[in-house]
Order: C-alpha cells, then sequence, then structure tokens
C-alpha cells in the first residue's frame, strides 16, 4: 500500500475500527480524480470557502472480523449521502451492505475534499470518485487472494464480501484478507476495473434504507441540540433587531439576577459586510435554555438602528419595479427584442410582472452549536452544511490557526441552504472563549431563526413577448430586479452574479429569434442568502408563468406551445447563451440539452393525463425548470373553493437527474421539493418594518401542515438508461417548477392569474 496513505491515515482509521483493523485504503490523486474542475464553486460572484475539490480522500478499512467501515465525508441532512455515497463504495468493493459501518468524517477538507452540502452537488462531483475508492479495495484484496493462492490475477473474482478462486472454488473473506491486501499497491486510475451498471447490487436498485432511520424514529440519533458535555453551558444571545445595527448601552442587572444565569456577554459586531460574522449583540450564560432566555428577556438594551432602519418591504417592491420599467444591464441579446415588440401588430404582445417576497429557510432545527476552547485547541459539535467554514470561523474568534479547530458534524434537522452560513458557531466560539474553557451550548430559538436568518431575496420581474400570426413566440424580453447575494460578502454590491442570471433565466433554450435578458441594480437591507434553489425559484416562477400566458393569448395548448418554444432536440453549449457560470461545470459536459427538457416534460404529462377533462373549480397547471444539471417538469392538480381555498389532489414530478444511485432518496427529495415549494407559493412570507421582520414564528411565517399538502405525489424517474450521461442535483431541482405550475393551474381552474407570491387571500371573493 502507498506508503504516504499509511502514515497519513491509519491513526484515525484505528479509533473507526479498533484494533482489529487490518486493511485501510483511501482516495489519492491517483485513483478518485473528481469529474470537477477545481474553481471555486461561487455565489453572487463571491467565491465560498472550500470550492471544489478534485481530491476527495475517502476511506475504507476492514477490520479482522470482515466489519468494513466507510467514511462518509458529507454530513446529512434529510437527502440521505450519508447512505448513498457509502453505498457506491460498497457496490464496487463487493461489501455486503449488512457488514457495512459508516463514520461520520470531522472537518477536514485537505483529507477528504469538499464537505460543503449545498449546491446538489455531493452524487455530482463524488458518484465517480466513490465508485473508484471501491474498486481499488476490490482489486486490492483480489490480487491478496490471488498472492496467498499463488495462481493468476485473472482466476480471482471478489463477490460478496469474499474472494473466490473461480477455478478450485476456495474462498477467502474479506477479514482474512485484510492484512495482506493492506500490502498491495493502489491500482493506478487507469487500471481500476469498474463494474458494469449491470452488474451493481445496490446502485439504483432502491433497496436500502438510510443508515439512520431506526436512530431518528426512536429518538437516539444525534442533533445539534442532543449534544451534551460535563458541565456545559447554555446561551442565548439578544441581536440588533435590524441589520447593521448595535449596541448603545446595556444594563445587564436585571437578567444577572435571574436564577441559574451565570455571565452576561457583550458579543461584537464585524463592521463591513455580513458574510458568516456574528451580528453582535448581548449573550446571556446560564445553566439551562430556559433560564439564558428569562435572563435575556431582562435586559435593558438601547439600540442604534442603523442605516437600515427604514428598510420596508412595501415600499422596496417599488423601486424594484422602477428598476424593470427602464433598461437595465445587457446578460444575453439575440436579435433586437425591444424593436421587435414594439413593432409587433397590435393584439399579439404581452407584458406581465411577477414579485416574490423574502422567504426564510426555517429548518425543522434552528441553528445551534457546542463550543469549548481550552488548553489552545477549539472543539465544536454543530449540525452544519460547511464543515470548514465552521473551522474557519471558530479559528478567527478563538486566535487559533485552522489545524488547531475540530468541528463534529451532526446530524442536521433540515438546512435548505442555512446551516452552510456558519454564523451561530461564530457566536458560540465567542461565548465560549469568554467562559474560560466551559463548554457552552449555544442554541437558537424559532424566533432567533425567523428574524436573523439570510433571507432569500425579493424579486420583481418584468416579462414582454410578442407572437407570430400562427401563435408561435417572435421576440423574449425579460428583465429582473433584486438584491444580489453578493451583499452580502462586498460592501455596496447592488448587481446581480452570474450565478443569479444563470438560474433558469439567461439559460432557458428558446428557440425565437429576438431574446434580451436584463438585469437591475438594487441594494440590500437584510442579509441575503442561498436558499433551496437559489434564484431558480423567482426566475422559475416568472419565466413558466409568462410562457403559460403567452401560450393562452395565442390560443394554444400550453404543453404544445412550451415544446415549440424549446424547439427540436439539440445540446446548447452554455456559453454560445452568454451563461459564462453553468454551475461552475464543464459546458462540453454539461451542455444545455433540449431532448431532456422534452422528455421531461412529455412523460409529467402522460402520467398526469395532460387534457382530462376536470370538474368546475379545478384545474391543471404545468412548468419545468432545468437547475442543477438536472430536469424537472411537474403537473400539478388544483380545486379552488368558492371561498378561494386552495386544495392539491394530486401532483406529478418527472425528474432526470442523469444515473439514478437511490432511487427512493430521489423519490423522497422531490416529495419535499414539492411541499416546499408549493409551501413557498401558498403562504411563505417575510416581510420588514422599519428594519424589523414582521413574522417571529410560524403563526406569522406559514408553512404547509398536512391539509394543505398535496394528497398525492407520484414522482416519474426519466433515466438515462447508462452512465454515458453524468450525474446531476437532486437535492433542490424539484422545487423550482412548483410555483408556476400551481399558479398555472390556478389559471386553469378560475380564469384568474397570480403573478404576485404568495397567493395568500388572493383567490378568496371580493
Amino acid at each position: 500500500m502507498n506508503p504516504s496513505l499509511v502514515s497519513l491515515d491509519r491513526r484515525s482509521l484505528l479509533k473507526l475500527a479498533g484494533s482489529g483493523l487490518a486493511l485501510a485504503v483511501g482516495a489519492s490523486r491517483q485513483v478518485a480524480r473528481a469529474q470537477a474542475t477545481d474553481a471555486p464553486r461561487k455565489y453572487g460572484g463571491d467565491a465560498m470557502p472550500g470550492g471544489t475539490v478534485d481530491n476527495p480522500l475517502v476511506f475504507i478499512s476492514i477490520a479482522t472480523d470482515g466489519a468494513v467501515t466507510i467514511v462518509a465525508h458529507r454530513v446529512e441532512m434529510g437527502t440521505g449521502i450519508r447512505t448513498s455515497l457509502p453505498m457506491v463504495v460498497a457496490d464496487e468493493m463487493e461489501a455486503d451492505w449488512s457488514r457495512v459501518k459508516i463514520a461520520q468524517a470531522d472537518a477536514g477538507e485537505a483529507k477528504y475534499g469538499n464537505q460543503n452540502v449545498d449546491g446538489s452537488r455531493s452524487m455530482r462531483h463524488f458518484l465517480a470518485p466513490m465508485r473508484r475508492v471501491g474498486a481499488a479495495a476490490r482489486q486490492m484484496l483480489e490480487a491478496a487472494a490471488a498472492a496467498k493462492w499463488n495462481v493468476p490475477l485473472a482466476q480471482v473474482k471478489a463477490v460478496n464480501h469474499e474472494v473466490v478462486h473461480t477455478s478450485s472454488g476456495r474462498r477467502l473473506g474479506y477479514g482474512a484478507l485484510a492484512e495482506a491486501a493492506m500490502k498491495q499497491p493502489v491500482p493506478a486510475a487507469d487500471a481500476l476495473r469498474l463494474k458494469s451498471p449491470e452488474a451493481f447490487r445496490y446502485i439504483g436498485k432502491g433497496k436500502i434504507l438510510p443508515v439512520d432511520s431506526r436512530d431518528i424514529v426512536t429518538g437516539r440519533a444525534t442533533y445539534g441540540a442532543d449534544v451534551r458535555l460535563p458541565g456545559m453551558l447554555y446561551a442565548v444571545v439578544a441581536r440588533p433587531p435590524v441589520l447593521g445595527g448595535r449596541v448603545k448601552s446595556f444594563d445587564a442587572g436585571a437578567a444577572l439576577a435571574v436564577r441559574g444565569v451565570v455571565k452576561v456577554v457583550e458579543v461584537p459586531r464585524t463592521d463591513g459586510p455580513p458574510r458568516f460574522n456574528a451580528l453582535g449583540g448581548i449573550a446571556v450564560v446560564a445553566r439551562n435554555t430556559g433560564a439564558a432566555i428569562r435572563g435575556r428577556e431582562a435586559l435593558k438594551i438601547e439600540w442604534d438602528d442603523g442605516p437600515n432602519a427604514s428598510y420596508d418591504t412595501g415600499e422596496f417592491f417599488k423601486t424594484l419595479q422602477a428598476a424593470v420599467a427602464s433598461e437595465g444591464k445587457v446578460a444575453r441579446s439575440t436579435g433586437d427584442a425591444p424593436g421587435a415588440i414594439a413593432a409587433a401588430a397590435e393584439g399579439s404582445t404581452l407584458q406581465a410582472e411577477y414579485h416574490m417576497p423574502h422567504l426564510a429557510h426555517a429548518p425543522m432545527e434552528p441553528p445551534v452549536a457546542v463550543v469549548q476552547i481550552r488548553d489552545g485547541r477549539a472543539e465544536c459539535w454543530a449540525p452544519v452544511q460547511n464543515p470548514a467554514a465552521a473551522a474557519t470561523m471558530v479559528a478567527g474568534v478563538a486566535g487559533l490557526k485552522p489545524e488547531q479547530v475540530t468541528v463534529h458534524p451532526t446530524l442536521l434537522g433540515g438546512g435548505f441552504g442555512r446551516k452552510s452560513k456558519p454564523d451561530f458557531v461564530a457566536e458560540a466560539a465567542i461565548v465560549s472563549k469568554a467562559m474560560d474553557g466551559t463548554p457552552v451550548k449555544l442554541q437558537w430559538t424559532r424566533e432567533d431563526d425567523l428574524r436573523h436568518d439570510y433571507f432569500h431575496t425579493v424579486s420583481v420581474q418584468r416579462l414582454q413577448g410578442a407572437l407570430t400570426a400562427d401563435g408561435k413566440v417572435a421576440a423574449w424580453l425579460h428583465r429582473i430586479a433584486q438584491s444580489p447575494i453578493g451583499a452580502t460578502f462586498a460592501p455596496n454590491a447592488r448587481s446581480l452574479g452570474s450565478s443569479e442570471v444563470g438560474m433558469t433565466a439567461i439559460t432557458v433554450p428558446w428557440d425565437v429569434p429576438h431574446l434580451r435578458l436584463e438585469t437591475g441594480e438594487a441594494p440590500a437591507h437584510t442579509r441575503i442568502g442561498w436558499f433551496r434553489a437559489v434564484s431558480n425559484v423567482p426566475n422559475a416562477f416568472a419565466v413558466q408563468s409568462f410562457v403559460a400566458e403567452l401560450a393562452h393569448q395565442a390560443g394554444r395548448d400550453h404543453k404544445a406551445f412550451l415544446l415549440d418554444l424549446i424547439g427540436p432536440p439539440r445540446r446548447i453549449n452554455p456559453t454560445a447563451v452568454s451563461d459564462s457560470w453553468n454551475y461552475n461545470e464543464d459546458p462540453a459536459r454539461y451542455p444545455i440539452d433540449t431532448g431532456r427538457w422534452r422528455r421531461v416534460i412529455e412523460e409529467v404529462t402522460r402520467r398526469a393525463g395532460w387534457g382530462r377533462k376536470l370538474p368546475k373549480g379545478r384545474g391543471l397547471g404545468l412548468a419545468v425548470a432545468h437547475s442543477f444539471m438536472t430536469y424537472v417538469a411537474a403537473v400539478v392538480e388544483v380545486e379552488v373553493s368558492s371561498k378561494g381555498e386552495i386544495a392539491i389532489p394530486r401532483v406529478d414530478i418527472a425528474i432526470d437527474c442523469g444515473p439514478v444511485v437511490n432511487p427512493e432518496r430521489v423519490r423522497t427529495q422531490c416529495e419535499g421539493g414539492a411541499v416546499m415549494g408549493l409551501g413557498i407559493a401558498m403562504m411563505n412570507e417575510i416581510t420588514f418594518t422599519n428594519g424589523r421582520t414582521e413574522q417571529t414564528n410560524f403563526n406569522g411565517y406559514l408553512v404547509p401542515r398536512n391539509a394543505e399538502a398535496p394528497r398525492r405525489i407520484d414522482v416519474w424517474l426519466v433515466e438515462p438508461g447508462d452512465f454515458s450521461v453524468p450525474p446531476g442535483g437532486v437535492g433542490e431541482p424539484p422545487v423550482p417548477p412548483m410555483a408556476p405550475a400551481l399558479c398555472n393551474a390556478v389559471f386553469a381552474a378560475t380564469g384568474r392569474r397570480i403573478r404576485r407570491l404568495p397567493i395568500g387571500d388572493q383567490l378568496a371573493p371580493a
């Protein structure tokens, strides 16, 4: 075995497998070259910590009793990735899943590769490396058996946790071979023999439950709030109610008089853009969370609200409307869309404006972190999507080097992008440092979570189109104004980044002669952050709603009109449509494939019975989106009562995410994405007055309950049939088509067009 791998990793693997460890194998650059580039991943033009790593050091260990431990280097937040990636390794190495254990990796990107679980790229970036890791282990075991029996390598084969001599039928288990296999050289990349898809035992079969299922349903799983350390104290923070605000003065006397409160700590605010820094404020430390909350309520604080004290979302929408009413920065242009629209025949043009409010992530588990700083080291336990960023934040707060910080990721009770921003971990580190070595759990309440989120941006989008005499689109003009994510990272950022326009806006594959996309400038007055599916959500709502409106004006069936607009099957290089981002993927490997657009539309409309006759007050709506290298189309069936109340009898979803590793997890992600996307359409909204959020809990920020959820969700997997198509993402792509599909269904049922979200009471009788 490669000596450098042994010296680097054997000590940590001994902890995983115990003294019975015999084989440890890792992915070196030689074995596990990822398909992605090594360019930093960007949102809003700002490179995020970690970027895209092409050297995922994912480890396998085999104990002498045959137990296989596979390290999950990416954290689990409901996608099933803690099961799916180890399952890929186990399949390629011919391991018996019943004898596989999963060990969660701590933060360590130099060792494991990228660990930032957002951007729907876990399977996209690590399917191929994990296959190669498993294949390398299998071939080393086979080589060890051939040497032991003194037979040609061609006469041995790994089968279900054993290596078999095909001529004599002799067998040796993995445990018996592990020590000898450890001495075998790691196969070179070009010497690896990957399985053919027909030989897979787990990949694509849908027979394996998530490894954490039993612990989750029996309450034994460890989430961030479940961590307990000896002598631990508990803290909550009173934060400035307005972004950019600060403490003018405070009196801690009443708080310190609350039973159980032990200390009050001022949390400094960092000047400049918010980034992942603590917001500042006053922390109350106590012997339990309840006492800390009561102490916070007793604090007397005078706030300086700062420059965003006048932020009012109602007024801000007027600012955005003004921005889209005039020409903006041109992001893509073919032909002369403004001129073609101006010259179009009377009655052949259409203009519509679409509004989407701020949204909160609102994960089931609010942010929480446990940090202990002592003896020149920091240790952290937290539900973080980005462990490396958390380690960096703690190191900065504690005055340590990153290698002096250990981050133990727990299970995440939901994330949706919120928990890749470790400001809450920074807060815990600040308070822990003030407590002289005592571990501190810093807990956010639901009110904290909704008041101080990294909110999904507000958006106003204006679209104009012109139709030909035969009902086809002659011109398309799209203008977007929304606060950019870049404002969270750069001072005075007002323009959208390449990623934000690259999400279901600049990348529309419309087969039209005149097309133009423009963006306007908009400041940010609160923290703006990426949210599940990011800008695909408002962009798809606007684009797919407008397509349906154009189809209606043309007097044509929506499906037929949409397919004509997409045009014939073809592969479009994203750079040809001015998309310089393309989710940071190679455009040759991941082109815009209109054939795949068409297939998911055809599949979902066939399955949903598109065109079927429905009772009065019911309607079907269609939408499609290409995001995170995956194609998703949805048909929503809606029922609208005479009181304007919405019920959703059925949702059909067709998804083409390339090769499917874990079918059941794909289906569950689509089901969850459908509920979330429909909630965005029906009820999600954050508003600001005087710089403060008006919604502070789930009585104000509404999310779908059982009564509002679809009665039936059917997910149809449109698979490529082989592994020649690279994998796409799954966690985020089901969300964008939901709002436009629902609103298009509402129009079909009622004749009323929804252009402003959430729908709320817009359908109620006047």
